[in-house]
């Protein structure tokens, strides 16, 4: 499976990063998937006016790669601070360049250096994976004092919060899993 992990801060020395690095190095060791990052700072894509990108052949030459990949991708996992009680406008500009991820599933995780973890930013995302015709999982992985969990590197500092991880791995790799395996039959 091909899975894209959106790192959806656009932050130069973004915490939240780091739990991208993090996911990006634990989801290959518990399964052979190809995990990659779609990181928005990457990517100069000016707020969205008239046109999106319907295939990659339709996209303007220097959003090729990225295209590519979005098309690519059999799975979402979108990474979020909370700014001001949802997701980055970043994460939305670059799903509005590529609107319809029809039946792809999607992982929520949401990441804050206060106590609440981002949990306002899951429940917007939410409603953005139903927009793009997306599956959500219904577990999400909120990370409160994401700056006390995770190194700069990604690893993990807080030991307790690793079944917190555990759990929304499996249960997202399960949803992945089985609308993938599905979806080859339609």
């Amino acid at each position: 499976m091909n899975i894209e992990i959106v790192s959806g801060s656009p932050r130069l020395n973004s915490v939240t990063h780091r739990l991208v690095l993090h996911l990006k190095k634990h989801l290959p060791a518990i399964a052979p998937h190809h995990v990659n990052v779609i990181d928005v700072r990457d990517w100069e894509l000016n707020v969205l006016q008239q046109e999106i990108f319907k295939s990659v052949d339709t996209a303007p030459v220097e959003f090729k790669p990225l295209a590519q990949r979005m098309f690519d991708a059999d799975a979402f996992i979108i990474v979020t601070p909370e700014y001001n009680g949802s997701y980055t406008p970043a994460v939305k500009n670059l799903f509005d360049h590529f609107p319809k991820q029809s039946r792809k599933p999607f992982g929520i995780v949401t990441a804050s250096p206060g106590a609440l973890g981002g949990i306002r930013a899951g429940l917007q995302v939410q409603l953005l994976i139903y927009a793009l015709f997306g599956v959500g999982s219904p577990h999400m992985l909120v990370t409160p004092f994401v700056d006390k969990k995770f190194d700069e590197e990604g690893n993990l500092l807080d030991a307790s919060f690793q079944k917190n991880i555990d759990v929304f791995v499996a249960e997202f790799l399960w949803l992945a899993g089985h609308i993938t395996a599905g979806s080859k039959t339609y």
